[in-house]
């Protein structure tokens, strides 16, 4: 069986490995994959956004499944333009992404169907949103409606900030076309939760709970990235909290979706937020989280592409899908600088050589060595039987990896063992 994967990251890694362990696989094709996949799978020089590129490959190449894992081929239809050739895929179609491609259209969901989110407004011009801030509850959240790079919400303490932030993003076009509306939201407070989760569109399977951490730096300071590091499963995510949001989210949404004509099939991502007033949605995903899908897929028992295969084919059931009840700690390793301006090129060295634990995310092949190509470097993922044995044991694989100008945060794990500890 031929499986092709979109995308280029760690979180394209970390799905190509568990997929490789399925016996019914003969070849796998990143597209366009990056250096550090060479070993895993054939590399493809082909970007994710290239739709037409992406399916006269698999076309030509009899590829007999396609995972299309990043947001922005998902909500431009590469599956709709997959499967309109005869490939079968795992993700939405196009009318299904759009719960990520727009902040607005997420919003007006949960709304029209009583899923539990922070209050809105939306706006398609900043005269009318600046004047809504005159008087609007601080702080506030203030969203670009469409994808970017998942840096488009900034958390404004301040009247001027929140101002600021409106003009950035709508009148300075920060986030380009994303920025044509904006979402300004209700400020929530409590533990964040992430949950991604298999679903067929009728059936849904929520996977093993994480905490991501979005800032650069350590205590939570510096810029929103796109994940420094997770673990998993999450403290703050209890059993009961964990069938709430089942009977008040997910089932919903799927449902919602469904009525809306737009059902979901693939991976969909919740972003919670564990508020005194209980779960309420922060934003959806339409494909597995990054770095999140570092720490979830290593703790999956079942096999990934089978699951995938039932999804595609409407016949998720919940005996599929068996996680192991262990613990697991991802730390990202980054470029100095990132998320805004770094320098690449750097070799890259691991003292007891690359294994199953390092998934690649920013790294080229150049002069038959594997160097620096990106922001996020690489994620270090480490299971255990207990979290704080994965936190260590994923730091003290950091200190192995070598590469010039490399940071990364000191403290990924910190939170959640200090709520464990709070339990006790």
């Amino acid at each position: 069986m031929k499986v092709m994967v979109v995308g280029g990251g760690g979180r394209e890694h970390a799905i190509i490995k568990k997929i490789k362990k399925n016996e019914k696989v003969s070849q796998i094709f990143a597209l366009p994959g990056n250096g550090g996949m060479s070993e895993d799978a054939t590399l493809v020089d082909i970007g994710a956004k290239d739709i037409n590129g992406i399916v006269k490959f698999a076309v030509e190449n009899k590829v007999d499944f396609a995972v299309v894992a990043p947001d922005d081929p998902l909500v431009l239809g590469a599956v709709d333009a997959l499967n309109a050739v005869g490939i079968k895929c795992f993700g939405p179609t196009k009318d299904a992404a759009i719960i990520e491609g727009s902040k607005a259209f997420s919003k007006n969901l949960m709304k029209k169907y009583g899923i539990p989110t922070a209050e809105f407004e939306i706006f398609d011009n900043a005269e009318d949103a600046l004047k809504y801030l005159d008087t609007a509850p601080i702080p506030t959240v203030v969203k670009a409606d469409g994808l970017a790079l998942g840096k488009g919400v900034i958390i404004a303490n301040t009247r001027d900030e929140a101002k600021n932030a409106v003009k950035s993003i709508m009148e300075d076009k920060i986030f380009g076309e994303s920025g044509n509306n904006i979402v300004i939201e209700e400020f929530l407070t409590g533990p964040e939760v992430s949950v991604l989760s298999f679903t067929d569109g009728k059936t849904i399977i929520p996977m093993i709970s994480s905490m991501d951490h979005k800032r650069a730096l350590d205590n939570d300071e510096g810029l929103n990235t796109g994940g420094m590091g997770t673990v998993a499963p999450n403290p703050y995510y209890t059993a009961d909290i964990a069938k709430e949001c089942m009977e008040k989210i997910f089932i919903p949404t799927v449902n919602a979706m469904k009525a809306e004509n737009r059902t979901f099939k693939g991976c969909l991502y919740f972003g919670l937020m564990l508020t005194p007033k209980g779960p309420k949605v922060i934003e959806y995903n339409c494909r597995f989280g990054d770095p999140e899908t570092q720490v979830v897929l290593p703790l999956l028992e079942s096999d990934l592409l089978d699951i995938m295969l039932a999804v595609a084919d409407e016949k998720l059931t919940e005996d599929m899908v068996r996680f192991s009840d262990k613990y697991s700690c991802c730390v990202v390793m980054a470029s100095n600088g990132y998320p805004v301006k770094y320098e690449s090129g750097y070799k890259i060295s691991v003292d007891d050589g690359f294994n199953d634990e390092l998934y690649i995310a920013g790294a080229k092949i150049k002069d038959g060595e594997l160097v620096t190509a990106g922001g996020r470097v690489l994620g270090v993922t480490a299971v255990e039987d207990t979290l704080e044995s994965a936190i260590n044991k994923a730091y003290s694989s950091v200190k192995k990896i070598h590469f010039d100008n490399a940071f990364y945060r000191s403290d990924i794990g910190a939170k959640a063992l200090a709520a464990c500890s709070e339990e006790k």
